[in-house]
C-alpha cells in the first residue's frame, strides 16, 4: 500500500531512555558512550531474527555494530522490515560476496597520492580524516576502512594531506570525510578547517556527515561558531528515509543554517527501504522543510556483501520521473552511479528528448506530452529560416 505519514509530526524524545536526565541525553559524548554495540545489548532491547543474530556475531569481521540511543529510538522493534532497523542492524547477508562486488568499489586507493587523500577529479580532493562513525550503516561504501573491523589499519596523515593540498594549486575544493569528520573534537576540527582556509587556492570547503542524523546533539553552539568563523563551510548530510527526520535533526539543521552552513542531502537508493516513489517524495519534502536541499540520490556502490540492499537502477529513474514536474525542482535530486573502479559520478535521468532533427528538438514533458523546440539557425546563414514542415509524431503520448 502507498506510504503515508502525518506531515505535521516530527519524531522526538528519549524513547527507551526516559530515566536519563535531559542534560545527559542531550550531551553528544553521553550518546557515544552509550551506543548499542553488542549482540547482548541488542537482545536486551529487542528480539533479533536468526539472520540478525548471526549477522551481529560476524559484524566485527566486516563492519562494527554501533547504534546511538537517539537513532535506536526510531527503530520499530516489532518489525524486521523496519527501514531504520535494516540500515543499522547487521544481517548475515553481509558475509555473502556476490559477482562484481569489490572491497574498494570506487577505486579510491589507486587515486590516493598520500595516505587519507583521494585525488580523482582535477580540481578537488577527498580528505579522509577519521575511520570512526557515530553509528555504522550496513551498506557503507568504505566498510573496508571504517571501524577497522577488516584490519585496514587506516591512520589519517593530516600534515601529509595538508602539504599535498598546499603544493597543488589546481585543488580548489576539499571535501572532509571518513568515517565522520564531526566525531573529531572541536579543537581538531577547527585546526583542520583553519589550515585549509589559509591556503589561497582552496576556495570551497565541504564536510560529508551523517552525524546530524545519528547524533544531532553534536551540533552544539560551539561547533556552529567554528563554522561561522571559518565559513562558508558547506555540508552534505545523509538521510535515507522520512522517519529519520526527527525534531532533533530539524533543530540541528536550523542551527547549522543560522551559522551560515549551506546544507545538502545525499541519499542511497536501498531496496526495501526507500526504493518507493511515495517514500522518496515524503523524504524530499521533509528535507526542504529542514532547510536541506536534496543533492544526490546514489545507486548503491558495489561493496562486498551489499547485494541484499541493491535496488533496480530502473526504479531510481522511475522515482526521478515521478518527482520531476510533480513537485518543486528543489525537491529533485540528481540520480547518479559512482562508476565502479574510480570512474566518478555519472548522472542518470529519464529520457525526455525524443529526437533531435534539423528542424528542432522534440521533447516529452512530465505529463507525457510532446513539444517541439526550434533549433538556433546557423550563424553563417543570414537568411531567415523557412518555417519548419508540419511534423506528426510516429508515437503516441505515454
Amino acid at each position: 500500500m502507498p506510504y503515508s505519514e502525518d506531515r505535521a509530526a516530527w519524531p522526538e524524545g528519549q524513547g527507551l531512555w526516559p530515566h536519563i536526565p535531559e542534560g545527559k541525553w542531550n550531551d553528544w559524548t553521553w550518546q557515544l558512550q552509550h551506543r548499542i554495540a553488542s549482540v547482548a545489548q541488542l537482545e536486551g532491547l529487542m528480539t533479533l531474527t536468526p539472520e540478525e543474530k548471526a549477522g551481529c556475531e560476524q559484524a566485527n569481521h566486516k563492519l562494527a555494530l554501533a547504534i546511538t540511543p537517539h537513532f535506536f529510538n526510531l527503530i520499530d522493534r516489532d518489525d524486521p522490515d523496519c527501514p531504520i532497523r535494516k540500515q543499522v542492524v547487521p544481517r548475515i547477508n553481509e558475509m555473502v560476496v556476490s559477482e562484481g562486488e569489490m572491497l574498494d568499489s570506487l577505486g579510491e586507493d589507486e587515486h590516493s597520492p598520500v595516505p587519507g587523500l583521494v585525488h580523482r577529479y582535477p580540481d578537488r580532493v577527498l580528505f579522509l580524516v577519521t575511520d570512526r562513525c557515530a553509528a555504522y550503516c550496513r551498506y557503507c561504501t568504505r566498510s573496508r576502512l571504517v571501524s577497522n573491523a577488516q584490519d585496514y589499519n587506516f591512520h589519517p596523515e593530516y600534515e601529509q594531506g595538508l602539504r599535498y593540498i598546499e603544493e597543488h594549486p589546481e585543488v580548489r575544493d576539499v571535501l572532509l570525510s571518513g568515517g565522520d569528520p564531526l566525531l573529531l573534537s572541536d579543537r581538531k576540527l577547527e585546526h583542520l578547517i583553519a589550515r585549509l582556509r589559509a591556503i589561497p587556492h582552496v576556495e570551497f570547503i565541504r564536510i560529508g556527515s551523517r552525524i546530524p542524523v545519528f547524533l544531532p546533539q553534536r551540533i552544539t553552539p560551539e561547533l556552529c561558531d567554528i563554522f561561522r568563523r571559518h565559513g562558508p563551510v558547506w555540508m552534505s548530510i545523509h538521510v535515507n528515509h522520512p522517519r529519520e527526520c526527527t525534531a532533533e535533526l530539524k533543530a540541528a539543521c536550523e542551527r547549522l543554517s543560522f551559522a551560515g552552513v549551506p546544507l545538502g542531502n545525499q541519499s542511497v537508493l536501498l531496496r526495501g527501504i526507500n526504493d518507493d516513489v511515495d517514500v522518496m517524495k515524503a523524504l524530499m519534502h521533509r528535507l526542504l522543510r529542514m532547510r536541506v536541499r536534496p543533492y544526490y540520490l546514489y545507486q548503491m556502490d558495489l561493496i562486498t556483501g551489499g547485494a541484499h540492499f541493491k535496488a533496480d537502477v530502473k526504479k531510481g529513474i522511475e522515482i526521478i520521473r515521478a518527482l520531476r514536474g510533480h513537485t518543486t525542482g528543489y525537491a529533485v535530486p540528481q540520480f547518479v552511479i559512482d562508476a565502479p573502479g574510480g570512474g566518478g559520478k555519472v548522472p542518470l535521468n529519464p529520457d525526455y528528448v525524443e529526437e533531435v532533427r534539423d528542424d528542432g528538438v522534440f521533447l516529452r514533458n512530465y505529463e507525457g506530452r510532446l513539444f517541439r523546440y526550434p533549433l538556433v539557425p546557423s550563424a553563417t546563414d543570414g537568411a531567415i529560416p523557412a518555417a519548419a514542415p508540419e511534423w506528426t509524431p510516429a508515437w503516441v503520448d505515454r
